[in-house]
């Protein structure tokens, strides 16, 4: 089973329309728990490009994303059974998503071998509160937007980890506060506090290279 989740991973970004496309997230759930195994294959449709995303916006390695994408994957499929549905399975999925990506951190950290990577370039405009480029701007527009996230990306990267996810959780990801304090383990009051801080931070950081 855990090969057939991997293999089948990179091929669903493209897959076609499924008979539960217009389900909500819960229903796809249940659905799967029913034993129809395809749901599953819906709810890796619907948050594989947004979980690397977020992934990717956090460690700042493409290729090592998609990887712990697939770790969620594989950890949300052993693990769906034990799902409480009275929560929002996207927060769970980003709950495992966002300690993967701490624990990849931190593991470079203990590396002595590995630098850690600044942002790359190019992230992918999917479901993003941030927009920076409209096709119907001018070019001179369009290049000044660029240049502007790329500043955007470069001052995260240099946020401390524990700003940094709740950063890009809230500011990139359009995740709540309630939202942000189940994925990360914390109550409203310290991510407020490190919002806050990482807010500060990032202003400090991106103010000089600004006109």
């Amino acid at each position: 089973m855990t090969l057939a989740v991997r293999d089948g991973l990179r091929g669903l970004r493209h897959a076609p329309r499924t008979p539960f496309a217009d389900l909500e997230d819960a229903q796809v759930v249940q659905a799967f728990l029913e034993g129809l195994d395809r749901a599953f294959d819906e709810l890796v449709s619907r948050y594989q490009v947004r979980l690397v995303n977020f992934i990717y916006r956090t460690v700042g390695d493409r290729e090592r994303a998609e990887d712990l994408v697939q770790e969620v994957f594989i950890r949300i499929y052993r693990h769906l059974h034990r799902f409480d549905q009275t929560k929002k399975f996207s927060t769970w999925a980003y709950t495992i998503a966002s300690n993967l990506a701490k624990n990849e951190l931190r593991n470079r950290s203990r590396n002595p071998l590995v630098l850690f990577q600044t942002i790359k370039r190019h992230w992918d405009a999917d479901h993003r509160p941030l927009q920076f480029e409209d096709s119907r701007s001018r070019p001179d527009d369009l290049f000044r937007k660029r240049h502007l996230k790329e500043l955007v990306e470069q001052s995260v990267s240099q946020l401390p980890e524990h700003h940094r996810v709740v950063f890009v959780l809230r500011e990139l990801e359009g995740k709540t506060y309630e939202e942000i304090a189940e994925i990360t383990g914390c109550n409203l009051g310290t991510v407020k506090s490190r919002l806050n801080r990482a807010r500060n931070s990032f202003a400090t950081i991106i103010a000089p290279h600004l006109d």
